[in-house]
């Protein structure tokens, strides 16, 4: 069972900064937008009936602080009672910290992430081919790659060097070349949120979390803020081929995103955000641990040409959208036998900690066993209609 803390969930500043959560209201039957401040846990849905309607406005730092709303609690017994087991259903618990934003995810933004994705790519997914695939793709293509600007008249020569050698890649493509891959990685409102069970696919047998920021953009494609992500990936599914993209990526409490969205204020910006560490810890009930992180400040494209490729006059989304910016961690140490790496087991935590955003805590199970998705858009809808909050 995961026990969850103010300490251990908060940013290291605690609540300095602007911090905005929902929170699901037994008595209302449904979720609240909340601002999470050091007296307490405000519910200010009055005001701003969902996330997405906060993120929209011209300074949605400065509006929620003008806000502020009604008291529900403490924010420790709030937290304390979002784990699954032992959930008191008669008192709140946290929820995503986003809504009605479409849940989308960069790939492939790191190099050695990159290196990984040909790998996958060339074992068919098979985890006991790649140790010796990784050899010969780092003495084609290198192990450092971080200062190849993608789409460069360099990273273009590389490009022809590397179908010379037939050792091209649909992974090298978005990689290097001059247009990045984004995706859709979960419906809107199925995010699951810290303290929550993070779903497997119960057919996958290579997989891993995967620690990342998440931008959270508004309809008109403004950078409002940031929070903390797993955009979970099944190496095999997706190894085997590209086109199980969505099999792999897309599943029941597959996309997690927490513990809260911490908006840009005085405190906090999107430079902080370049140049942020996310660490990654993983226990397994069997002892084993995993420890790794992922620097911003490494990513082959800034975040903003990463939101200016998602949002524009080709693709709009109204009600904004959550961008997961990819990782640079691929796990290589082998937990079972020698030369097949990483892959999650039943029961293993999987903590994701950035100092600024605090850390975002799951435990992974099969997507079929963890809580089912139900609550969706036409449920939210009639719930705050029926609270005349619309």
């Amino acid at each position: 069972m995961i026990s969850l803390t103010p300490r251990d969930t908060l940013p290291e500043d605690g609540t300095r900064g602007t911090l905005v959560g929902r929170v699901w209201l037994p008595q209302a039957g449904g979720p609240a937008v909340v601002a999470v401040r050091g007296d307490g846990v405000f519910d200010v849905t009055a005001r701003f009936p969902t996330v997405s309607a906060l993120c929209e406005e011209r300074d949605p730092a400065s509006a929620l602080h003008a806000t502020r709303g009604e008291r529900i609690g403490d924010f420790e017994a709030v937290l304390a009672n979002t784990p699954p087991d032992g959930r008191d259903k008669t008192r709140p618990h946290l929820l995503a910290p986003v809504d009605l934003q479409v849940l989308k995810a960069a790939g492939v933004t790191f190099a050695i992430s990159m290196l990984e994705r040909v790998i996958e790519e060339r074992a068919r997914g098979n985890p006991s081919s790649a140790d010796a695939i990784r050899k010969e793709v780092v003495r084609l293509v290198g192990d450092d790659l971080s200062k190849l600007k993608p789409g460069s008249e360099q990273a273009m020569r590389l490009k022809q060097v590397l179908i010379d050698q037939n050792a091209w890649s649909q992974y090298l493509e978005v990689g290097i070349g001059p247009d990045a891959e984004v995706f859709t990685k979960a419906p809107t409102l199925s995010s699951v949120g810290t303290g929550m069970d993070a779903g497997l696919h119960p057919k996958s047998t290579w997989n891993n979390p995967e620690p990342e920021v998440v931008l959270v953009v508004s309809g008109a494609g403004r950078i409002v803020g940031a929070a903390l992500g797993n955009d979970v990936n099944l190496r095999d599914f997706e190894g085997r081929s590209a086109l199980l993209l969505s099999k792999a990526k897309d599943n029941n409490a597959s996309c997690a995103i927490g513990p809260l969205l911490r908006l840009f204020d005085a405190t906090f910006s999107l430079d902080d955000v370049r140049k942020m560490d996310v660490g990654l810890t993983v226990k397994g009930a069997d002892g084993f641990v995993l420890e790794g992180h992922s620097s911003i400040s490494k990513i082959s494209r800034d975040p903003t040409d990463l939101v200016a490729q998602t949002i524009g006059p080709v693709h709009q989304y109204p009600d904004g959208f959550a961008l997961f910016l990819g990782t640079m961690f691929a796990p290589v140490k082998d937990r079972d036998a020698k030369g097949e790496g990483f892959t999650h087991k039943r029961d293993d935590i999987v903590t994701i900690a950035a100092p600024q955003l605090g850390k975002l805590v799951n435990r992974m199970r099969g997507s079929d066993e963890c809580e089912p998705w139900s609550f969706g858009l036409s449920a939210l809808m009639k719930n705050l209609a029926q609270r005349k909050v619309l």
